[in-house]
């Protein structure tokens, strides 16, 4: 799976107290993840992709999972 980072991206998550998951970024981080989806929509069933604080989100961010179903 080949992914695209726009220059300049920002992304973090966070979990809420009562469950929801806030996913916020700037354009660039919006794009690329956008770019993410769309790779990950073309490969099979099961593939997935990790982002945490320690690969792409920014500091203190929660780890996001994103898993394609059939």
């Amino acid at each position: 799976m080949q992914f695209n980072w726009e220059d300049g991206f920002e992304i973090s998550v966070r979990v809420e107290d009562d469950g929801s998951v806030v996913i916020s970024a700037n354009e660039e981080g919006l794009r690329s993840l956008a770019d993410h989806l769309n790779a990950l929509a073309d490969e099979a069933a099961g593939d997935h992709f990790h982002l945490d604080e320690y690969n792409s989100l920014e500091e203190g961010s929660a780890e996001l999972i994103v898993e394609k179903t059939e």
